[in-house]
């Protein structure tokens, strides 16, 4: 069964900051939604306020998996994991002194995912043949490319039901980016997954979205109910794509 996340009117920030106000996203079972802003704007601090890392001031964040709804402000970043959401983090945050397939194992953090350990691995070694191929390489020895890919397919050890992405084409050269947003689609179809992705790559990301927002100084710009109505915005065509 599909999984989804419903955001309603978060506010958040660190100590007397504010960096996100009433802010309400929703991804349904089975999209692929982005949320597209430029560096500041509030993208990363929603992620976090998502796997508890943040804890928002006001709102609610709902993860419907299983038929079984979660209010996650209430649970720890332990138990979010728990439940099958999982986060390719900005900077993809490896150990680097660590190999391929240790950091690989490392993702299979949940008693589901452990029981189902090997075979989670050997279905990442398939998606990505390249981590094959490095398997016993330090994750610090990689390229930018490797290393993404490395932690798409630590976030895949976790059997997640809900993938949060952010960032991923930061530090990565275009065709780089390219296949990264490529390798998100895939992992979204093979595995049936529910995706909210961060983004700031307008162009690319919006190749694999269902449909999307723009974050502006933390709050909602835009609502895209479509890629198409994303692309025919007048506030994304002025500040994304310069038309």
């Amino acid at each position: 069964m599909a999984s989804s996340l419903r955001i309603e009117g978060i506010h958040a920030g660190y100590g007397a900051v504010r960096v996100i106000e009433d802010v309400s996203v929703r991804v349904g079972a089975g999209e692929t939604v982005v949320l597209l802003g430029t560096n500041g704007n509030g993208k990363s601090t929603l992620m976090k306020c998502i796997m508890g890392l943040v804890r928002p001031s006001a709102g609610s964040i709902v993860a419907d998996i299983d038929g079984v709804a979660h209010d996650l402000t209430k649970l720890t970043t332990e138990e979010i994991v728990d439940l099958g959401i999982a986060l390719v983090p900005e900077g993809r945050r490896l150990f680097p002194k660590l190999t391929v397939e240790e950091n690989l194992l490392l993702g299979a953090f949940r008693q589901a995912a452990r029981a189902e350990m090997h075979r989670n691995l050997a279905s990442c070694f398939e998606t990505f043949p390249r981590l094959a191929e490095r398997r016993t390489q330090l994750a610090g020895s990689m390229s930018g490319g490797e290393q993404q890919m490395l932690a798409l397919g630590r976030a895949l050890m976790l059997a997640p039901k809900i993938l949060l992405v952010d960032e991923p084409s930061v530090g990565l050269a275009p065709l780089l980016v390219s296949r990264t947003i490529d390798a998100i689609k895939q992992l979204k179809d093979q595995f049936q997954l529910t995706v909210l992705m961060a983004e700031q790559n307008f162009t690319q990301a919006i190749r694999i979205a269902d449909r999307g927002y723009v974050i502006v100084h933390g709050k909602i710009a835009v609502e895209g109910r479509s890629a198409d109505e994303l692309n025919n915005n007048d506030l994304i065509k002025k500040f994304y794509l310069g038309l």
